[in-house]
């Protein structure tokens, strides 16, 4: 019967001891020679047995499935972590498998060992299979995987059973060894080795992009407290402090996967395995794409010593989550010093930066006057098939009267017309406006590497965003002195000045705004950012450091420039559509206004006061919500003499 006891304990039926549905391995029923007493004896060592027996089916099921994946498909806890956790399992049976061993040796040596002993022999799995079997239970139950299964594992193992305890450390040993091969995989050479999507690193997928799109959309469609639709105090008070607040990442390939990162592992760090393995990435794909002199890893010679350091780490019993941080800083800080020094010093960074101020941000003001003057024929209208072709062919020529032939700034930039992103990026809408050249501009920067690390197309069409914008002032500004320049030649006329007193007028309060915004955005906004920017660059040697500060900055431009909120951006739009009509009437007008030209001088004035004060009802809303000193600044020069705020109807005289 020892024997028969003997392979129950391994898992196995046989004549004496059956395997029942519900109790596992049992002695059979209604056996003469085996008392009672027995019986429960038996069946509580059997228990053992039957903890082995499930460990052992749980074993197989999930390390002889991936021979067999492809033909039937995938496992259901398919993956390397299992596998590893599966392993270190099968490393704590052991103990028992030589247990069972040793009993044998006795059984052979002493025919009548008593039941007693075996009990006693085997008595530490009847507290030690029982929490193993609990673990497993919770890990099928939860269908955990990956990094959500080192979790798992480390909660249990925070136990005052030292028998459970050290079986479940070796077991989370053996799955840290995953980890690790991943890290070193991704640290050290940018490659994410996840075909199960385990790792705590994942790439951003197109559905996380559209989530994120939704998701930023719903926010910006909050009622208001203003009595506006779209905008309340507290929202416009936020974009105008953007800049004391944590700025937005930047688009990027890969991304945290929150449900695998286990909660010992503090956010901070994986965002810094996530920056050293994307930077490494990048940079092995940038320069196997292009040909520079480059051959070694941006690790440089550190490359074994980190491996060593994280080998040594992957050894420790215990996951120190201090020694893994530090670790993780190490190479942090030599992946961010090496990008520093070939973005700032090699790449000559800053150099590129004031090039960007000067043509995406229209720093070189003189050579976009000339562009707007000489391209204004042909981008008034909805563009052709050549009208691409043409306007770059406008603005190449314009650069080469305005900079020297040696300036390479010349051949980093074209402009296009870009009708086809323009309607992508546009929504349906019921107006049936006309779309002219001006709304399609794209300015195409060809980005030397490796800046790239730095203008990604996320941050481009930004920038392409402020350029169309600014550009649009920068055109309505020059087109109302336009107006202003050709009618003083007229003045002298009979009636002429009696007859345009209102519309003159109407071209000062317009001339006054634009003016006074196109100031406010030059100084307050694009001077002051680019100089903090600039500061920040100076004080660091860390790229990453650099990187957030640029995306800051455009992020900030924008938030600033009225862009990230939709009411005031389209109430801007507006009041610079209605002086650009304004101007293109003034030019058709020879002498006097005849009635249908009263008509349309009527309908814009009207829909420019009705701009222009919701505009300040606005802006001003935030005075009282600590609103930046740069707005405060625009809001006294608009009001300075508090016209605004004490008149309701600024253009009402013109009724009269």
């Amino acid at each position: 019967m020892l024997h028969e006891l003997l392979l129950a304990l391994s898992g196995c039926s046989g004549g004496v001891f059956l395997h029942k549905s519900k109790g596992g391995l049992q002695v059979a029923s209604d056996l003469p020679f085996i008392h009672e007493s027995e019986a429960t004896l038996l069946n509580r060592i059997c228990r053992v047995g039957t903890y082995y027996s499930s460990f052992q089916v749980f074993i197989d099921k999930n390390t002889q499935l991936v021979a067999s994946v492809v033909s039937k498909g995938k496992a259901e806890f398919q993956g390397l972590y299992i596998q590893a956790f599966c392993s270190g399992l099968d490393e704590v049976l052991q103990g028992y498998r030589r247990e069972l061993l040793s009993l044998e040796r006795d059984v052979l040596t002493d025919p009548n060992l008593p039941l007693s002993h075996v009990e006693h022999r085997l008595e530490k799995y009847q507290v030690l299979f029982p929490g193993l079997a609990s673990v497993i239970d919770h890990i099928e139950s939860k269908k955990a995987k990956g990094c959500k299964l080192l979790d798992i594992l480390y909660q249990s193992c925070i136990c005052g059973v030292p028998d459970v305890k050290d079986a479940l450390e070796r077991i989370l040993f053996m799955c840290h060894g995953v980890l690790y091969q991943q890290l070193s995989a991704w640290l050290l050479h940018g490659l994410l080795i996840d075909r199960h999507d385990e790792f705590l690193i994942s790439k951003v997928s197109a559905a996380d992009e559209n989530e994120s799109i939704k998701r930023t959309e719903s926010m910006s469609q909050s009622n208001s407290d203003l009595g506006i639709p779209g905008v309340t105090r507290r929202q416009l008070a936020e974009i105008m402090e953007s800049e004391e607040k944590q700025p937005i990442a930047i688009q990027q390939h890969y991304k945290i996967n929150a449900d695998m990162l286990p909660s010992y592992i503090p956010t901070r760090v994986a965002e810094k395995i996530l920056f050293v393995g994307d930077s490494v990435k990048m940079f092995e794909e940038a320069k196997n794409g292009k040909n520079v002199n480059i051959t070694e890893s941006i690790i440089h010679d550190n490359e074994e010593m980190f491996l060593r350091s994280l080998h040594m780490l992957r050894q420790l019993p215990r996951f120190n989550v201090t020694a893994f941080e530090s670790e993780i800083d190490k190479i942090r800080a030599c992946v961010a010093e090496h990008l520093w020094k070939l973005v700032v010093e090699e790449a000559y960074l800053l150099k590129h930066l004031n090039v960007v101020k000067d043509f995406f941000l229209l720093g070189r003001g003189e050579l976009f006057s000339s562009f707007i003057e000489k391209a204004e024929n042909l981008l008034k209208v909805p563009p052709s098939g050549k009208t691409s072709h043409d306007t770059n062919a406008a603005f190449q020529q314009v650069i080469h009267k305005f900079l020297p032939d040696d300036d390479e700034s010349a051949s980093l930039f074209t402009l296009s017309v870009d009708m086809a992103g323009y309607q992508a990026k546009s929504k349906p809408a019921p107006d049936t406006s006309v779309v002219c050249g001006w709304d399609c501009l794209l300015m195409e920067y060809h980005v030397q590497w490796p800046l790239h690390i730095l203008f990604q197309p996320s941050i481009l069409d930004k920038y392409n965003t402020m350029f169309r914008y600014l550009l649009n002032v920068k055109r309505t500004q020059l087109d109302l002195q336009r107006v202003w320049a050709i009618h003083m030649g007229s003045k002298h006329q009979a009636g002429h000045v009696c007859q345009l007193t209102r519309v003159w007028l109407l071209r000062m309060h317009m001339a006054f705004l634009v003016d006074n915004l196109q100031y406010y955005l030059q100084v307050d906004v694009l001077e002051a950012q680019f100089s903090q920017l600039l500061d920040k660059i100076n004080i660091t040697q860390d790229f990453e450091a650099i990187r957030l500060a640029h995306d800051h900055f455009i992020t900030t431009l924008m938030a600033q420039s009225f862009l990230l909120m939709k009411p005031v951006a389209h109430c801007l739009g507006e009041i610079l559509s209605l002086c650009q009509a304004f101007c293109s009437l003034l030019l058709q007008v020879s002498g006097t206004l005849s009635d249908r030209e009263h008509a349309q001088f009527d309908n814009i004035a009207q829909g420019y006061e009705r701009q222009s004060s919701l505009l300040f009802k606005i802006l001003s809303s935030v005075r009282s919500h600590q609103a930046s000193p740069h707005l405060a600044q625009l809001l006294l020069r608009i009001d300075f003499n508090k016209h605004f705020s004490t008149t309701p109807s600024s253009l009402s005289a013109f009724g009269e």
